[in-house]
C-alpha cells in the first residue's frame, strides 16, 4: 500500500497489471489489487502471453494513440537503414556473437542422460534389461536423485550413459512389477532428469491416448524424444506397417517434425544399436548452436520471400534473430508488436529453422520481443 501511495502521489498515468492470472487463487488477488485504489487491474499471464492485447488497449486508452505510437515514424526511418537484408550483410561469423560464451559447446565426454518411458505392457522393462544385462550393470542405484528415481551407469560404444527410471533397475522382478504400473505422473519425474527420452510403443497397438500424453509431456518439458516401436518380431508385413507408423508419427506429433522412430525387439535384442545411434544423433541436435550471423542471413531471405502479414493495416517489422539457449534450441526474434505476431508465422519460422539448420525431431523454442538493435556500434574483430 505504501508503494501504491507513492504511485498515486506521482500524478503519472497508471495502468495496474495483475500478473499470473492463470494461477489458482488469481481471482482473490484481483480483489486485493482493486483495494490499492489505482483503478481496475488488467489481468495478464506474462508466462503464457495472455492478456497482452488488453494491456496494450489500456495503455492506448490512457495515453492516446499519438503518444503511444510516436515512434512509428522513427521506426519507418530506421527500417531504411536496419532491414534484415542489411543485417544479413553486416553480421558475419567474424563479428562477435553476444551469446557465444553463454552457450556451452557440445561435450561428448559427459554422460548422456536417457529415460525410457511408455505405457504399461509396452516392454520397457524387457528393453532395459536387454540393454544392461546383468554383467553390464556398472554401478548400483545412485543416491540423492529422488526417493523413487534411480540412475544406472551404462556404456554404449565407449559413450558414457546414465539411464533413468522411476523404478529399481537392479532386480528384474521389481523392474517388471513397478514399471508396468508406471503412470504418466511417474514418467514425468524420470523425464525431468533426462536429456533424451525413449518412448517405447507397442508396435502391435501404437499411439494409444497415453502414448500421446507421454510424448506431449516430453515435448513440453523440452526434452529430446525418440520413439522405439517395440515387439517388432510380432509384425508380419513389416514394410507396410513401418510406412504406416512413420505417417502416424508425422501426423500425430507435428510439433517435433522429423522425430526419429526405430523398430526394435527388446526381447530379442534386435535394433538396439540402431536405436542408440539415433539417440546420440538426436542428443547432438538437441545441443545444436547456430551463429547469429548465419541466423540473420537466413532471416533476411525468409522475410524477402515471405514477410509477416499486416495486422490491422499495419505491417509487422522483424529486425533480427539470435539463439539464446540450447537443450532444446531456443531463439529470440526482435520485432515490432510481438503480441500481434500471428502464431502461424511463428510456426513458419520454426519450421524454416528446423529445415535450414538440420534440427529434426527436437522441440524448438522461439520467443518474440521488442528491443533495440544489439549490434549497433559493434565493431568487427581484428584478425
Amino acid at each position: 500500500s505504501t508503494f501504491a501511495e507513492v504511485v498515486r502521489r506521482s500524478g503519472k498515468p497508471v495502468v495496474l497489471v495483475a500478473n499470473k492470472a492463470e494461477a489458482r487463487g488469481a481471482q482473490s488477488g484481483m480483489y486485493d489489487a482493486f483495494q490499492l485504489g489505482l483503478g481496475e487491474p488488467c489481468p495478464i499471464s506474462a508466462e503464457h502471453g495472455q492478456g497482452m492485447p488488453d494491456l496494450r488497449d489500456a495503455i492506448v486508452e490512457l495515453l492516446g494513440e499519438e503518444r503511444v505510437f510516436a515512434d512509428e515514424k522513427e521506426e519507418e526511418a530506421e527500417d531504411e537503414v536496419f532491414t534484415p537484408k542489411v543485417v544479413g550483410e553486416l553480421i558475419g561469423d567474424d563479428i562477435e556473437d553476444p551469446d557465444e560464451e553463454e552457450i556451452p559447446a557440445y561435450d561428448a565426454t559427459k554422460p548422456m542422460r536417457i529415460a525410457i518411458v511408455g505405457r504399461p505392457n509396452a516392454g520397457k522393462s524387457t528393453l532395459i534389461n536387454t540393454m544392461l544385462g546383468e554383467d553390464r550393470l556398472l554401478t548400483g542405484p545412485e543416491a540423492g536423485i529422488t526417493r523413487d528415481s534411480i540412475s544406472v551407469d551404462w556404456e554404449w560404444r565407449d559413450r558414457k550413459i546414465k539411464l533413468f527410471d522411476t523404478a529399481g533397475l537392479r532386480r528384474k522382478s521389481r523392474v517388471q512389477e513397478k514399471l508396468e504400473k508406471l503412470s504418466v505422473a511417474d514418467g514425468l519425474r524420470a523425464i525431468r532428469f533426462a536429456e533424451v527420452v525413449i518412448i517405447v510403443l507397442d508396435a502391435t497397438i501404437p499411439f494409444e491416448k497415453q502414448d500421446l500424453q507421454i510424448a506431449d509431456l516430453i515435448i513440453r518439458e523440452g526434452r529430446a524424444p525418440i520413439i522405439a516401436f517395440n515387439k517388432w518380431d510380432l509384425i508380419e508385413d513389416r514394410q507396410m506397417v513401418l510406412a504406416d507408423l512413420y505417417e502416424k508419427t508425422a501426423r500425430l506429433l507435428p510439433q517435433v517434425r522429423g522425430l526419429r522412430a526405430v523398430p526394435i525387439s527388446g526381447e530379442r535384442g534386435q535394433g538396439i544399436d540402431k536405436l542408440m545411434e539415433n539417440v546420440v544423433k538426436t542428443h547432438e541436435i538437441w545441443n545444436r548452436r547456430v551463429s547469429t550471423g548465419r541466423l540473420n542471413r537466413w532471416l533476411a531471405g525468409v522475410i524477402a520471400h515471405q514477410p509477416p502479414p499486416a495486422v490491422s493495416g499495419r505491417r509487422l517489422k522483424v529486425k533480427y534473430m539470435t539463439q539464446v539457449k540450447t537443450r532444446p534450441p531456443g531463439f529470440v526474434v526482435s520485432c515490432s508488436r510481438p503480441d500481434a505476431m500471428p502464431q502461424s508465422y511463428v510456426r513458419y519460422l520454426i519450421n524454416g529453422l528446423r529445415e535450414t539448420f538440420d534440427m529434426p525431431g527436437v522441440p524448438i523454442r522461439l520467443s518474440l520481443r521488442t528491443s533495440d538493435n544489439p549490434f549497433a556500434g559493434r565493431a568487427k574483430k581484428k584478425k
